[in-house]
C-alpha cells in the first residue's frame, strides 16, 4: 500500500497528513534520510547549546536522536494533532524536556529572534505547492522573524525546481545561501527510495545585508563551497546534480545497449568542462568473458570527433571490441591540462565507479584502457570568432597513424571536424607516401615538432575521402580534358567549387591538375582567413575566391550568360542540425537550382555533390530531383561514413549506355594519375592519392 502523496498538492493538506500518520502508526517516516545520513551536515550548522525550532517535525525520529546526543533545547511543531499527541506520549518518560506542540508554521506566536536555528525536513517541500507558493513564503517569513541574527534556517529538501527557486529567491537578498548535495537514498528494499539526491539548504541571517549575494554549492557534507554568481547559476547546479543522480539510478537498475547516456564532469574550482563520459553497454546476447564487468576507455586528446569515438555506431563497435559488459568512454576537453594517464585515472576513479553495472562484485578490478597507453596530444594554434558560425578553434592533433593533423572546429558543433589537413615538419622530407594502414605512435614523436611555425600543411594529402573521390571524378571528363598534351597553351579546365573549408580540395586541384582554373565561392569571410592563415591556402590567377552566397552566385552567373564550367562541385554543410540532411542545405538540391547548374556546365561537364543524408526518404527525394535534371548519375559511398559523392554527367556521352560505368574510365583514371604526378615539378608537395581505388566502388543510380 502506497503512503506517498498522489499529487503535489496533497503534501500541504492537513487532512492528508492526518490520514498518513494514522496509517503509518508507530513506524517513523524517514524518506528524506535518517539521522545517520544527515548528522554530519546538521552538527556542522546547529550546535547543542542553541535553541532550535523544528518545523513540521512529523513522527520522524530525528529530534529524538538529536536530543540523545545533547540537543536539549528543541521545540518541535507540527500541524497534525495526531502526530503531536503521539510524539509527546512516546517521549514523556525518556525525554521529558523534548516538547511537541500543535502549531501553524506560518504563525507560530513565538517571540522574534528567539531561536538560533530552525530545522526543516521536508516541510518546505510539502507547503510549496499550496496557494502557488504563498503558504511556503509565509512560513519562510515566519522562520526569518523568529531567528536571531546569525541564526540559520537548515532545510532538508529534494529541491524540486519550484521549491528551491522559491526558497533561494526569498533568502538571496540579505542572507547567505549555501546548498549541500548529499547522496541520494538507494535502499533497494524500500518503496520509499528515491533516485533524486537529498539537499540541505542552509540560510544564514545577517544583521545588515551585504552589498553582494552569497550563493554557494557544496558536494557532500564536507565539500568545499563553490561560489555562484547568480540565483539562476545556483539552480542550474542543483539541476545538474539531480540529473546525475537520475542517471545513476537508471544505470544501477539495468543495462541497455540501445541507450548511451552521457554526462560532463566539470572542474569544481572553475566550472569549466573537463571530461565527457558516455556509457556504452554490450547487448545481452554478447558473448563476454565472465569477469569482464566494467572498463574505462580514455579517448586520446584531439580524437574525440573520430568516427570510432564521436558516433553512436563507432562507440558500439569500440565496446564490442573491448568485450566488457559496460564501457565508459571518456573524452578529454580542450583548454584543460592533463598530467598523464595515472593522474587522469586517479582523478576519475571515485566518480566513474558510481557508473558500474548492476551485479558487479565489490572488489572487482576496473581497468583503464587507451590507445598506446597515453593521453594523445593536442595543441590549439589559433582561435577566432565567425560572425556567421561563432567561435572556432584551430588545433594540431596526433592521429592514430602517428602523423600530425590540423583541424578546424566550430564550437557550436565541437564533435564535428569542419576541415582537416595533414602536417609535415619543415625539418623533414615531404615526400612520404600516404599510409592507409594505421599504426600506433609514441608520445615522444610530438616534442620534436614543437611549435606551430615548424609545421606546414602537406598540400598533396587529402584527409577527406569524399575530396579524393571528387578529384578522381575528374577522370570522367576524358583524357583530353585532364592532360595538356597536344592541347593549345591557353587550354583551361574550369572548376567552380561552392564551399571552401580549409581550402584543401581547391588547392589540390590547382597544384596538381594541369591547366585547372578554380573559382571558389565561400559565404564566411572568417573561413577564408582561417584557410589562408592556418591551412596553407594560396590564391593566384588560377585560384580565386568570391565571398558571397553560393546560391546567388550561381543564379547571377546563369543570368549574365557567357559562363561555363567543366566541373561544378558542391561541398557545403547545413547549419540546421534538425534536418535529416547535413550536407548540402536543402536549397542547393532544389530542382530550379539544379537546372541552373546543368545550364552552366559544358557538354561534357560534371556536377559533383557531397551528400550527407541520414533520412532515407529525403535521400530518395534528392536523388529523384537530380536524376530528373542529369541523364547519368553515379554514386560513390564513403566507407564508415554517411557521406556519398554523386557524380552527375550533363551528357550520357557517346558509345556507352547511361546505366553503365564507362568502359574507358579505368584507362582515363590511369591517365589522370600520371597527370597529377607530372605536375610535382612545380607543386610544393607530392600528390598522395590512388585515382583507380577511388573509382572502384562507383555505382550507377
Amino acid at each position: 500500500m502506497s503512503l506517498l502523496p498522489r499529487t503535489a498538492e496533497e503534501f500541504s493538506s492537513a487532512e492528508y497528513w492526518e490520514r498518513f500518520f494514522r496509517k503509518r502508526g508507530e513506524k517513523a517516516f524517514e524518506w528524506y534520510g535518517d539521522y545517520n545520513s544527515l548528522c554530519g551536515v546538521l552538527h556542522k550548522y546547529i550546535k547543542p547549546r542553541e535553541k532550535v525550532l523544528v518545523v513540521g517535525c512529523g513522527n520522524s525520529e530525528l529530534s529524538e536522536q538529536l536530543y540523545d546526543v545533547g540537543y536539549h533545547q528543541l521545540t518541535n511543531i507540527d500541524i497534525s494533532e495526531t502526530v503531536v499527541s503521539h510524539m509527546n506520549q512516546r517521549n514523556t518518560e525518556r525525554r521529558p524536556d523534548l516538547t511537541f506542540q500543535q502549531v501553524d508554521a506560518t504563525k507560530t506566536g513565538f517571540e522574534s529572534g528567539s531561536f538560533q536555528a530552525a530545522l526543516d525536513k521536508g516541510t518546505l517541500d510539502a507547503m510549496a505547492s499550496e496557494e502557488e507558493g504563498a503558504l511556503a513564503r509565509r512560513m519562510l517569513e515566519e522562520v526569518g522573524r523568529v531567528l536571531a541574527v546569525g541564526g540559520r534556517y537548515v532545510c532538508v529538501t529534494l529541491a524540486q525546481e519550484h521549491v528551491i527557486k522559491l526558497a533561494v529567491e526569498h533568502f538571496a537578498q540579505g542572507w547567505a545561501v549555501r546548498i549541500h548535495c548529499l547522496t541520494g537514498q538507494q535502499n533497494e528494499d524500500s518503496d520509499y527510495s528515491f533516485a533524486l539526491p537529498v539537499f540541505v539548504l542552509v540560510c544564514t541571517k545577517f544583521r545588515q545585508a551585504p552589498p553582494f549575494t552569497v550563493l554557494e554549492m557544496c558536494q557532500g557534507e564536507d565539500g568545499a563551497p563553490s561560489r555562484l554568481a547568480s540565483v539562476s547559476e545556483l539552480l542550474s547546479a542543483v539541476k545538474e546534480r539531480q540529473a546525475y543522480n537520475l542517471l545513476l539510478h537508471r544505470l544501477r537498475g539495468r543495462t541497455d545497449a540501445s541507450s548511451t547516456p552521457s554526462l560532463t564532469l566539470c572542474n569544481a574550482a572553475t566550472g569549466h568542462s573537463r571530461y565527457t563520459l558516455t556509457v556504452q553497454d554490450s547487448p545481452p546476447s554478447a558473448k563476454l568473458p565472465r569477469t569482464n564487468y566494467f572498463a574505462i576507455f580514455i579517448v586520446p586528446q584531439g580524437r574525440e570527433s573520430d568516427w570510432l569515438y564521436g558516433s553512436a555506431e563507432g562507440r558500439a563497435q569500440l565496446a564490442s571490441s573491448a568485450k566488457f559488459r559496460r564501457l565508459v568512454i571518456v573524452a578529454l576537453h580542450r583548454d584543460q591540462e592533463y598530467e598523464d594517464m595515472q593522474a587522469v585515472q586517479s582523478e576519475l576513479s571515485p566518480m566513474v565507479m558510481e557508473l558500474a553495472p548492476p551485479g558487479m562484485p565489490a572488489n572487482q578490478q576496473v581497468p583503464f584502457l587507451s590507445v598506446g597507453g597515453d593521453l594523445g596530444w593536442r595543441e590549439i594554434v589559433g582561435r577566432g570568432v565567425s560572425a556567421l558560425t561563432g567561435e572556432y578553434s584551430v588545433e594540431d592533433v596526433r592521429g592514430e597513424d602517428g602523423h600530425l593533423y590540423r583541424r578546424l572546429i566550430f564550437m557550436n558543433n565541437s564533435q564535428l571536424v569542419q576541415s582537416e589537413s595533414k602536417l609535415r615538419s619543415t625539418a623533414t622530407s615531404a615526400h612520404k607516401k600516404k599510409n592507409r594502414k594505421k599504426s600506433k605512435a609514441s608520445v615522444s614523436e610530438v616534442p620534436a615538432l614543437t611549435g606551430a611555425k615548424a609545421r606546414s600543411v602537406d598540400r598533396g594529402f587529402l584527409c577527406c575521402t569524399h575530396h579524393e573521390v571528387m578529384v578522381a571524378g575528374l577522370a570522367m571528363l576524358g583524357s583530353d580534358a585532364i592532360s595538356n598534351k597536344g592541347l593549345p597553351t591557353d587550354h583551361t579546365l574550369s572548376v567552380l567549387l561552392v564551399g571552401l573549408g580549409g581550402g584543401g580540395l581547391p588547392q589540390f586541384v590547382h597544384d596538381f591538375v594541369p591547366c585547372a582554373r578554380v573559382e571558389v565561392v565561400e559565404l564566411d569571410p572568417a573561413v577564408l582567413e582561417v584557410a589562408q592563415t592556418w591551412f596553407g591556402f594560396q590564391t593566384d590567377e588560377r585560384l580565386k575566391v568570391t565571398l558571397g552566397d553560393g546560391l546567388e552566385h550561381i543564379k547571377t552567373l546563369e543570368n549574365e550568360g557567357g559562363h561555363s564550367f567543366e566541373v561544378i562541385m558542391f561541398d557545403v554543410d547545413s547549419k540546421d542540425t534538425t534536418l535529416g540532411m547535413s550536407c548540402p542545405p536543402p536549397a542547393f538540391v532544389e530542382t530550379s537550382l539544379l537546372q541552373k547548374v546543368y545550364n552552366l556546365l559544358t557538354l561534357r561537364g560534371i556536377f559533383m555533390l557531397n551528400l550527407v543524408c541520414r533520412d532515407s526518404a529525403l535521400r530518395t527525394s534528392v536523388l529523384e530531383r537530380i536524376q530528373a535534371v542529369f541523364p547519368c548519375v553515379f554514386s560513390r559511398g564513403i566507407e564508415g561514413e554517411v557521406n556519398e559523392v554523386l557524380l552527375c554527367c550533363r551528357s550520357a556521352g557517346e558509345g556507352h549506355k547511361p546505366n553503365t560505368i564507362p568502359p574507358s574510365l579505368k584507362l582515363t583514371a590511369k591517365d589522370l594519375q600520371k597527370s597529377l604526378h607530372a605536375s610535382t615539378q612545380t607543386a610544393p608537395c607530392v600528390p598522395q592519392i590512388d585515382i583507380t581505388a577511388m573509382l572502384n566502388d562507383l555505382k550507377v543510380i
